[in-house]
């Protein structure tokens, strides 16, 4: 093998997904040269495993319950989805997978994109070993940021191996519908693959270890997702501990063997128990780290455990929040830190911003596109208590309150709550469940953000007769409950 060439750039990024594209990008507007490594596709898990392809998928299904939710449309909704044309129109939006123009579009950015497995050599140093197994070792002057993101994690189970399971990248890449399908796990991917795929047509099982489905969110969440699934046909376990599997005859069906001495017969079995950070092979010892682990980081997003101030670490491989928009948010903070430091700049002066070059995780908001879909920013009422604060938990039923709620879905079901700090008038959290939600969180985000005061949101008129005017209903709620 021939001798590897050395390269020079201010910026080397590991990892092209959305986070390690924002983050190159925001080092070019600011005059820097940047390299950026891929050893897959340019977009990365979740242009092509997991966001992108997971809603192409739902939102065929859930325009479909949508219209059955309303007298007139529900008439016209006269079969199924259509498995086929769901699934082609999914492979349009991930590109059958190939990231030609995606890799043609960051080259014209000015990023200079090597294709390989990037490993960390020491100091400032990246070594890529490249498809035809060549080398080149790229040296940084300024930074280095890992933007390698999370890979799914699997548990210890007898029989694991042999029964080929799913892991998301099987669950958004199938190109036929299961007939069986067993989802191990109840949290977002859990559920909305379980939307998915029940939506395509397949019997869904959907098998929750913890007390209930999406345990990271208000308990009702769960409640209301779970009973609709239920609804949809989909067999909803709540409690249930696989403890081994195994597949007949190595390509038959899956029999799962649950704690309680039941079993659950399916032709696939999706594990959505979680993810690990996606660094396990990217050199972390040899700038004394451990291969592996989760990235501990300041609000810069620059790691602590080393000096000099050259080390990154971005979107899930830091672990503040697994989400392709936060990991972006981490992008342009570090991507501004790394400008700001490149030109000899203190990031408090008024050139940066404080603001814009460090890290808040007040109101992290997520959505899931289940149906109905689920809505979350800031803190649960549970979360709230334990950070010692004192609270006011207001909730509403907007299918019972919100006139534009009942227009948009017959009998709408869902719920929606904000959570008070009582000491300080501003909003903590807030949790939406329902149809149309999901266009509904952000403003939840801006009020957590800006800490605006829960009485000043009076001043915020929602539109008649919009689903956001749940915000009237529920500061009439607390107005209420203040004054009782």
């Amino acid at each position: 093998m021939s001798a590897p060439a050395v390269n020079i750039y201010d910026v080397i990024v590991i990892g092209t997904g959305p986070v390690g594209q924002t983050v190159a990008g925001a080092a070019i507007a600011a005059g820097l040269g940047v390299a950026a490594v891929e050893r897959e596709l340019v977009g990365g898990e979740c242009g092509y495993w997991a966001c992108i392809p997971s809603k192409a998928m739902l939102r065929p299904v859930v325009a479909l319950a949508d219209a059955r939710r309303v007298a007139g449309a529900r008439q016209a909704v006269t079969g199924a989805a259509d498995a086929a044309a769901v699934l082609g129109r999914r492979d349009l939006y991930v590109n059958n997978w190939d990231d030609d123009g995606p890799a043609k579009a960051l080259r014209s950015t000015g990023v200079e994109l090597v294709r390989g497995h990037g490993r960390l050599d020491g100091l400032r140093r990246v070594t890529v070993e490249k498809p035809d197994g060549e080398s080149v070792t790229l040296t940084a002057r300024r930074a280095v940021a890992i933007c390698t993101g999370s890979r799914p994690a699997l548990p210890e189970l007898a029989g694991l191996d042999e029964v080929r399971s799913w892991t998301n990248r099987e669950a958004t890449g199938s190109r036929t519908v299961p007939g069986r399908l067993a989802i191990v796990g109840g949290g977002g991917v859990g559920v909305e693959m379980a939307t998915a795929w029940s939506g395509l047509g397949a019997d869904v099982t959907l098998l929750a270890q913890a007390d209930g489905l999406l345990p990271r969110m208000e308990p009702f969440a769960g409640e209301i997702v779970g009973r609709a699934l239920a609804d949809a046909g989909v067999d909803v376990r709540i409690g249930a501990t696989v403890t081994a599997l195994h597949r007949a005859g190595g390509t038959g069906p899956v029999t799962l063997i649950l704690e309680n001495g039941a079993e659950v017969e399916a032709d696939e079995v999706l594990f959505a128990t979680g993810r690990e950070p996606n660094t396990f092979d990217i050199g972390l010892q040899t700038v004394g780290l451990v291969a592996g682990s989760w990235l501990d980081v300041d609000d810069t997003c620059m790691v602590r455990a080393l000096e000099d101030g050259w080390l990154y670490a971005l979107g899930d491989v830091n672990h503040h929040a697994l989400l392709t928009h936060q990991g972006k948010y981490q992008a342009r903070i570090a991507g501004a830190a790394i400008a700001a430091r490149a030109a000899g700049e203190p990031l408090d002066t008024a050139a940066w911003g404080a603001h814009a070059v460090t890290a808040d995780y007040l109101a992290v908001p997520q959505v899931l596109f289940c149906d109905p879909p689920a809505a979350a920013v800031g803190l649960t009422a549970d979360q709230a208590e334990r950070a010692g604060h004192r609270i006011r938990v207001v909730d509403i039923d907007p299918g019972q309150n919100v006139i534009g709620a009942r227009l948009y879905a017959d009998n709408y079901t869902g719920r929606a709550r904000m959570v008070v700090d009582e000491d300080s008038g501003y909003l903590l959290g807030a949790t939406f469940v329902g149809p149309g939600v999901e266009e509904l969180i952000h403003s939840a985000t801006m009020a957590v953000a800006g800490q605006v005061p829960v009485a000043r949101l009076w001043h915020a008129v929602p539109c008649f007769p919009s689903i956001s005017e749940v915000w009237l209903r529920l500061l009439e709620a607390y107005h209420g409950q203040h004054h009782a």
